[in-house]
């Protein structure tokens, strides 16, 4: 016989027929009807859980069932529910269901009770308090908005699974700062089914010692706690990229936090303990709550629509939601509760009376089990007429009371985090109904399947982007982008651009349209848009990088330690956290040394190299020889393998950029270290073409294609694109590269973020003695036309390029969704530089004398 039961929701039978009598006042608990011999009410309880807890009522508030040669009894009424949970707290622990996650996870808070459990709480509530929601509710909105953009139109979502994967993310960055892997992310998913089996199994046994028996369901369930272990270890091991660990992370208190009982700290089994405890109870029920929503939603347009025009009112689309914006959210705090009610994710809950206890007019024996079902509690049609009927409005006055009401329990095992998981589904649900549309696919709603919580099975949705239909590019690529692939990638991509640059820069230099300006600007300018986007949740492991970094430039050599308070206040790893947001440990160590080190060198070309080509040559050739030493030519015919040994002599820039190549290349493919070196090598020739033009005087004479030329290589954008490969761990698919289309998508990419920094460079670059390679004065020297018009061409010309991106993502992601991770990075890089450009002091200019 399974366990495992499937109820269709809405095929379940109104309630029409009056409600019997409640029983009367007796000292015992009247046995429901219908036990079988040997079975006693088992076989009904398995078949169909909820009908049969739900039609409990009609019996009594108090009602004995039998489960096999077990009594136990079920309370039925929500007063008397919460009268277990709260005035009979210490007198009724927990039973048997949650004893055996005790057993193997450890007497953590949601396993622990008397003292144990209050000293536990207390060291724990700090992570929940007021004060650390804002932080708490941005994380959410950040991994709602970076998983939802991988998502592409037409895909079919199991919207399960998905929820799954996003509650989880949530809680491992809100909570532990950290990330999981998508083995780990997996691992943990599949094992969550065979540990519910074998918590109600193990829990139904008449004693203990048959969990011990290699039994099937026995061995999953071992096998599903060692997984969790496992993955949980993952989230809370200390590791070198997390030293320094964020003094806020529920490990970190754990970690700092005494045990009263011994007086000793902490061990490591209480801290996985109390992270299983937050990893079990913060992803299944929030993850099935926000699939029922979007199930509700879909039966339900006019709903749907009201709370998009709520959105739209209170928390405006761009912006990062806050505490105070989600508390004007009234109608859709309505929809999530009703949600939560119709849904609720307990099926049953169990308690032990240790004592003999009166619940109501019923004297309960001790040792007897209490069992009692959210689900059926918030069915009752007594307390909410028309019970099945999703009515959001019902909230709006008020509900049916606190006490018929407990999503998260009563008394002093009420969940922690109620206030953090309420955040959480309206957040993930605004993020998501902002940028999609779901479709319901035909025949694939949602279903009840019933363990001992109610999960959501079944809801596929094909994906439709909110507003109008996907755009597709304005045109198609020009023939010759991407011809001579195999040679030469960029020639295609410089094309791509330069074939537009003219047509698209001077024909926009009447689009000049005046906005506030952007903060931190240093001219007054308006903005790019869309506004920059917010600082990703993870300043902690940023630091700790900025302060690897620092350490790495001065042991290098590059800057001496006064120089570094001026570099440190550029920021630059707060760019590579905007940009590359899935980048950790040596990957992000090598992106922010990658950063600063061409950072310091562009500010070398600011000097005597940047006007005398001899020496700029002097400066780039060996910094060249270092991407080739290793035997292939400068055309890439063969690739590259590392950067050979370190060079013996010669400046400290040429050894860091040794160290640098070597870290770059260390396991990558020969076709992405070809690539790679090949970009490199275009964009350090740019220093030397650069120093020509200004030591020859042709800087006024050049035209917007070969300004475009070599401010798009001289960004080294493309080489941080490359990057996008190392962080992900592979190399994005070959027939994604080969597309003309991506070859256009990449020539955008830098475009737009270097048209970006020529707008915030603009004040500072002017003031340098050498000549500026920016492409709003060009603008102005060859169309004759004022600041504010070049200003403004430049601006339409990087939103132009951000739509014609958009569309062209779309298109690829369609044709290729296994590379949709590096379209989405191209997106991301933009969005970092926008987003560090406006808030950096690297372009800030002060009243000293110019350069």
């Amino acid at each position: 016989m399974t366990l495992l039961t499937e109820t269709r929701q809405r095929d379940l039978p109104p309630r029409t027929a009056p409600t019997a009598p409640r029983a009367t006042r007796s000292a015992v608990p009247p046995l429901a009807p219908g036990a079988v011999p040997g079975l006693g009410h088992a076989a009904a309880l398995l078949r169909d859980p909820l009908g049969f807890l739900g039609s409990l009522s009609r019996h009594g508030g108090v009602v004995r069932i039998r489960l096999g040669p077990r009594t136990v009894c079920v309370v039925t009424d929500a007063p008397l529910v919460h009268t277990l949970l709260v005035a009979l707290a210490y007198d009724c622990p927990r039973g048997a269901v949650q004893d055996t996650l005790k057993t193997a996870f450890g007497d953590g808070l949601l396993m622990s009770e008397g003292q144990a459990h209050r000293d536990r709480r207390r060291i724990i509530q700090p992570a929940f308090g007021p004060d650390r929601m804002a932080e708490y509710v941005a994380v959410m909105h950040q991994v709602t908005e970076e998983r939802a953009r991988r998502w592409h139109p037409g895909q079919v979502l199991d919207v399960a699974k998905e929820m799954n994967h996003l509650a989880l993310e949530i809680v491992t960055r809100s909570l532990f700062d950290a990330r999981l892997s998508e083995d780990a992310t997996l691992a943990f998913h599949q094992a969550l089914p065979d540990l519910v089996k074998g918590q109600i199994v193990q829990s139904l046994y008449p004693h203990p010692a048959l969990a011990r028996l290699p039994l099937a369901v026995n061995r999953r369930f071992d096998a599903a706690v060692r997984v969790l272990n496992q993955v949980v270890d993952q989230a809370v091991r200390p590791t070198g990229t997390r030293s320094t660990e964020r003094g806020g992370t529920l490990p970190a208190l754990l970690r700092a936090a005494t045990d009263p009982g011994t007086g000793r700290p902490l061990t490591e089994a209480d801290v996985r303990s109390e992270a299983i405890t937050m990893f079990g109870a913060g992803t299944e029920t929030v993850s099935t709550t926000l699939t029922w929503l979007l199930d509700e939603l879909l039966r339900h347009p006019e709903v749907e629509a009201r709370v998009l025009a709520e959105l739209d009112e209170h928390l405006p689309a761009g912006a990062v939601p806050t505490p105070e914006a989600l508390a004007r959210l009234t109608y859709t705090r309505s929809v999530t509760q009703e949600v939560v009610r119709l849904h609720a994710p307990n099926a049953f809950l169990m308690r032990t009376a240790q004592v003999p206890v009166d619940l109501g007019p019923y004297r309960i024996p001790a040792g007897t089990e209490l069992l009692y079902s959210l689900t059926a509690l918030h069915r009752d049609p007594d307390r909410y007429p028309d019970p099945l009927r999703f009515r959001p409005e019902r909230w709006q006055s008020g509900g049916a009371g606190r006490h018929s009401f407990l999503p998260f329990g009563a008394g002093k095992h009420k969940c922690i985090g109620e206030a953090f998981a309420w955040a959480e589904l309206t957040v993930a649900a605004a993020a998501i109904l902002r940028r999609w549309r779901p479709v319901a696919v035909p025949g694939a709603r949602a279903r009840e399947v019933v363990w001992t919580t109610v999960q959501a099975h079944g809801l596929r949705v094909r994906l439709t982007p909110r507003g109008a239909r996907v755009p597709r590019p304005d045109s198609p690529p020009d023939d010759r982008v991407g011809e001579d692939r195999a040679g030469d990638d960029r020639a295609g991509e410089d094309r791509a651009g330069e074939d537009r640059a003219g047509e698209d820069l001077a024909g926009d230099d009447r689009a000049a349209v005046e906005a506030p300006p952007a903060a931190r600007c240093p001219v007054s300018i308006p903005a790019p848009a869309p506004a920059a986007p917010q600082l990703p949740q993870r300043s902690g492991e940023l630091r700790t990088a900025a302060a690897r970094h620092a350490a790495w430039v001065v042991g290098r050599n590059l800057l001496t330690p006064p120089e570094m308070t001026r570099y440190g206040a550029y920021a630059l790893h707060e760019l590579i956290g905007h940009a590359f947001p899935r980048a950790h440990g040596a990957d992000l160590d090598l992106l922010v040394d990658m950063l600063g080190w061409f950072t310091i060198l562009d500010d070398r070309f600011d000097g005597p190299p940047g006007r005398r080509p001899v020496e700029a040559r002097d400066v780039v050739d060996p910094l060249i020889d270092v991407l080739y030493r290793t035997g292939a030519d400068r055309t890439g015919a063969s690739a590259p393998v590392g950067a050979g040994p370190a060079p013996r002599s010669g400046d400290h820039v040429l050894r860091a950029w040794h160290d640098l190549w070597s870290r770059q290349a260390q396991g990558m493919s020969p076709n992405w270290r070809a690539r790679a070196a090949r970009e490199w090598q275009a964009c350090l020739e740019t220093f030397p073409a650069e120093a020509e033009h200004r030591a020859h005087g042709t800087v006024p004479a050049l035209g917007l294609p070969e300004t475009m030329r070599l401010r798009r290589h001289g960004s080294c954008l493309y080489p941080f694109m490359n990057i996008l490969e190392r962080v992900h761990g592979a190399d994005a698919p070959a027939a994604l590269h080969a597309e003309p289309a991506l070859h256009r998508l990449r020539a955008n990419t830098a475009d737009a973020a270097t048209l970006i920094n020529d707008l915030y460079s603009l004040e500072r670059e002017e003031r340098q003695s050498a000549a500026a390679f920016n492409t709003v004065l060009t603008l102005q020297r060859i169309r004759g036309c004022t600041r504010s018009r070049a200003v403004g061409a430049v601006r339409s010309r990087v939103a132009r390029l951000r739509r014609e991106n958009d569309a062209l993502r779309s298109d690829l992601r369609h044709r290729h969704p296994a590379g949709r991770w590096y379209l989405d990075g191209t997106r991301e890089l933009i969005e970092g530089v926008q987003a560090w450009t406006s808030t950096s002091d690297r372009y800030l200019v002060t009243d000293g004398p110019r350069t």
